[in-house]
């Protein structure tokens, strides 16, 4: 058709048009029943189809992971028990609080069988307190010859408890012995009673930041 005969036609009369016009009216109307219909209605299903896939996917991965997590469930429990076996075993190298003078005793022999000669021999007046041991660090003055001082700090690094030797420092006198200067470091478990205590320490001192920051 020509842009003449589509001019002379009827907007009243759709139905004497020819086939042709007909078809582009239907067209043009499907396309804004489309159009409006996404503006107005289906945009938002849209959306909220595209949010339940991704819950969707989020749900799966969860029950996967979940899955996964009571098939290996004996292999968890066996794992923790392996990890509490281990820490109990660490925890009986600490001492309580009855047995650290028999531990102070026993570094001090340790240095008297290697035939060295204390200076200085010092515990803290206080230990440091973390969750669930303590800490005593014991400043050590010896002298000796070298083979004895190093024989020393084996024996010490030996004991059924844990003790540790730091910040050494070796001085020859004018005689050619050696005078070390160290910290020994011994730990003990708290008992209930002072594991509850740190723990409410703990709480009470989260409190009062929170109240800081308000």
């Amino acid at each position: 058709m020509t842009l003449d005969e589509l001019r002379r036609l009827n907007p009243r009369d759709i139905g004497s048009w020819p086939a042709l016009p007909k078809l582009g009216v239907l067209l043009a109307l499907i396309a804004v029943i489309l159009v409006g219909g996404w503006w107005f209605d289906w945009s938002s299903e849209w959306d909220t189809y595209n949010a339940a896939r991704g819950q969707e996917d989020t749900l799966r991965t969860q029950f996967l992971d979940k899955k996964k997590q009571a098939i290996n469930l004996d292999a968890y429990r066996k794992q923790l028990a392996d990890i509490e076996q281990s820490f109990g075993a660490m925890l009986k190298q600490l001492p309580n609080r009855s047995e650290m003078e028999a531990l102070l005793s026993d570094i001090n022999q340790a240095g008297l069988g290697r035939g060295l000669q204390f200076e200085l021999f010092k515990p803290a007046s206080a230990e440091t307190m973390s969750d669930f041991y303590a800490e005593l660090p014991i400043e050590i003055k010896v002298m000796g010859n070298y083979h004895d001082i190093g024989a020393f700090a084996s024996d010490v690094s030996q004991l059924s408890r844990i003790v540790t030797l730091n910040n050494i420092a070796l001085v020859p006198d004018k005689e050619g012995n050696l005078v070390m200067d160290a910290t020994a470091r011994t730990f003990r478990y708290l008992d209930e009673d002072e594991v509850a205590a740190q723990r409410k320490a703990a709480r009470e001192k989260a409190e009062k930041a929170k109240q800081g920051k308000k």
